[in-house]
């Protein structure tokens, strides 16, 4: 029976285990957002959530022991310039669990596993803002373009020409 036991073992070797967990802890704070098995998702939560709470006091032993843990140095950075700081206020609950539906190949169940405050959704709208500005922006030059090229060609817009046809007539 695995009654009171601590953690889901996820069928791996205790070396593998942890290095699936560092990895994926690493990778939700680089991204703020992981899709996952719902059983790795309740294992990477336990372990980013302790590692949030570290990073809201930043000191050089919570950095020393976040160190061992996080796998790229400019994550580490991030989470203790930018994710421990947003998640100050917050007591708890740093992350949120959303379910996707199941996998085709083996009906795993599937979920995204994300910050709960993630400032990545407001750089998207932020970049689409600027996309929509830049084509709008291209649409309105190639139509003085068009309207440029008209006029030198010595040709009346459909407008114009239909307004001088009425006064001829």
């Amino acid at each position: 029976m695995n009654h009171k036991k601590g953690f889901n073992k996820l069928n791996m070797m205790a070396a593998h285990r942890k290095a699936t967990l560092r990895n994926m802890a690493t990778v939700l704070f680089k991204h703020e957002r992981i899709v996952t098995t719902k059983a790795k998702a309740l294992e990477v939560r336990r372990t980013a959530e302790k590692m949030i709470t570290r990073a809201k006091e930043d000191s050089v032993n919570n950095r020393r022991l976040l160190a061992a843990k996080i796998m790229d140095e400019g994550v580490l950075v991030k989470l203790f310039t930018d994710i421990g700081p947003r998640m100050k206020a917050r007591a708890g609950g740093y992350t949120r669990i959303l379910k996707m539906g199941f996998r085709k190949g083996d009906a795993a169940s599937m979920v995204i596993l994300e910050l709960v405050d993630r400032k990545a959704d407001d750089e998207k709208t932020k970049k689409d803002e600027a996309k929509d500005k830049q084509k709008a922006k291209v649409k309105a030059e190639k139509v003085k373009a068009k309207a440029s090229t008209a006029k030198a060609a010595g040709k009346k817009a459909p407008a114009a020409k239909a307004a001088a046809d009425a006064e001829t007539k």
